[in-house]
């Protein structure tokens, strides 16, 4: 039994304690013992008035009286016998309390309605001749030669007989019905409860996996925004090792670039930061995964902000400074900005040929971004593993979808890596961005011992 059930026995139990045998409730064991004395007491009066007619023992029909009026305390358990030992005492003419009660039970219970009907009507049908034989016999046979007698009889026989019968089985029946509905009610209600409940745990489930996906996209975010600057600023940094003494004026010109790409990446580390502390004290509601979603998904927005601040500061010549970046806020990356990030990596002293393809037009935003973020993804991994590898760029516009491809040849000789560590994330964030929008993605080694990354995005916007 679920949780949800639980409680609702347990509510049930607190509000009606548990009575002996087959009672329900206490209060329901005292009902059915008064009924039975009362009854009790009231067949054995009237067998002594049977005894007397019947010519037995006064003390054996009282006592048959009592017994049968006893009877009653079965009802509940055994309400056919029960009117069956009403009708057997019929024509000792006594039991009314038991009748009429039996009765009742008997309809309120589920029983089938042949059997109350049939039941019913061999009550009506004993007490009718009890009641139609004692009435002539005390008017006589000569009443009946007056016309109106003849029909009073039957007709009084049949109102007391209609009088007795009918209401406690009318009554029985809509209590029956009644309690059968609300049993219906409850039920139902205790399975909108249990739905609940397991709606309630999918919906949490489903909160869940989205605050996993939108912190595996702010990952993805932090990894793209960041770690491209960064392999430019350790490329800068070696090439400034290598000029600082020969040429002064370049050493002076690359600090200045590694500065202002250092301003950047810090810029786009707080704005996202500062997005997730804002959002700390607002943890999402368990009622679906859309509003769990929302706010991660401000963070990410966050990080394409901050990508379009840093492209912005980079277009001051490196005079800006971090605040003035910030300033400067875009949409986010699209295909227009590709120039300048093939202008950062030939700043580095990096050969990149970047041609375009096809008719120039814009696509939905989503599908730019992954784009952008693939070549950059590509040209950083130039950065790390392949420095001063020629590398070629191309964007084409075909029907309905972009691709693109970044292909480097193999590193020029005596050229070492970077040394720049690698968590083998960059590949697997592309492809999942590519494969989120349907798209499809390619990557590996060329013959020529280069590098190719390929990817060809659908236009679902």
């Amino acid at each position: 039994m679920t949780e949800t059930g639980e409680s609702v026995d347990a509510r049930d139990q607190g509000r009606a304690p548990r009575g002996p045998l087959w009672w329900r409730r206490r209060r329901s064991v005292v009902l059915d013992v008064l009924l039975a004395l009362a009854s009790g007491a009231e067949c054995g009066a009237q067998g002594v008035p049977f005894a007397r007619e019947a010519g037995i023992p006064v003390g054996l029909a009282v006592g048959l009286g009592v017994l049968a009026g006893l009877s009653l305390v079965l009802r509940r358990r055994w309400p056919i016998a029960v009117v069956l030992v009403s009708i057997a005492v019929t024509p000792a003419e006594m039991g009314l309390v038991l009748g009429t009660v039996s009765l009742y039970t008997l309809a309120a219970s589920e029983v089938p309605r042949r059997i109350i009907a049939l039941l019913t009507g061999m009550q009506a049908l004993g007490t009718l001749i009890m009641t139609l034989v004692p009435m002539r016999r005390e008017l006589g046979p000569d009443a009946y030669d007056y016309e109106p007698l003849r029909w009073f009889v039957p007709v009084v026989s049949l109102v007391l007989v209609v009088g007795v019968t009918a209401p406690p089985v009318l009554l029985g029946l809509y209590v029956g019905a009644r309690r059968r509905l609300v049993e219906s009610l409850r039920e139902r209600a205790d399975g909108l409860e249990r739905e609940l409940s397991l709606l309630a745990d999918r919906a949490e489930e489903r909160a869940e996996w989205a605050r996993n996906e939108e912190r595996t996209r702010i990952a993805r975010e932090m990894h793209d925004v960041v770690a491209h600057r960064v392999s430019l600023m350790v490329v800068h940094a070696a090439a400034l090792q290598a000029v600082a003494l020969k040429d002064p004026e370049k050493a002076s010109r690359n600090a200045a670039l590694i500065g202002d790409m250092g301003r950047q990446a810090l810029t786009e580390l707080r704005t996202m930061l500062g997005v997730l502390r804002a959002h700390e004290s607002k943890p999402a509601a368990v009622g679906g995964a859309v509003g769990a979603e929302r706010p991660l998904a401000k963070v990410a927005e966050a990080a394409e902000a901050a990508a379009a601040a840093g492209r912005g500061s980079a277009r001051t010549d490196g005079g800006g400074s971090g605040g003035g970046a910030v300033g400067h806020e875009e949409p986010g990356p699209c295909l227009a900005d590709l120039d300048a990030l093939v202008g950062q990596s030939r700043a580095v002293g990096v050969t990149v040929e970047f041609s375009v393809e096809g008719e120039v037009r814009s696509y939905a935003g989503r599908v730019e971004r992954t784009a952008y973020r693939v070549v950059q993804e590509a040209l950083t991994n130039v950065h790390k593993h392949a420095g001063g590898a020629r590398t070629r760029v191309r964007l084409a516009h075909r029907e309905g979808e972009v691709a693109v491809l970044v292909e480097n040849d193999a590193p020029a000789a005596g050229v070492r890596d970077a040394g720049l560590p690698s968590g083998g994330n960059g590949l697997v964030g592309m492809r999942e961005r590519v494969t989120a929008l349907g798209g499809g993605f390619v990557s590996g080694p060329t013959e020529g011992g280069g590098f190719r990354v390929s990817a060809v995005i659908p236009d679902r916007g």
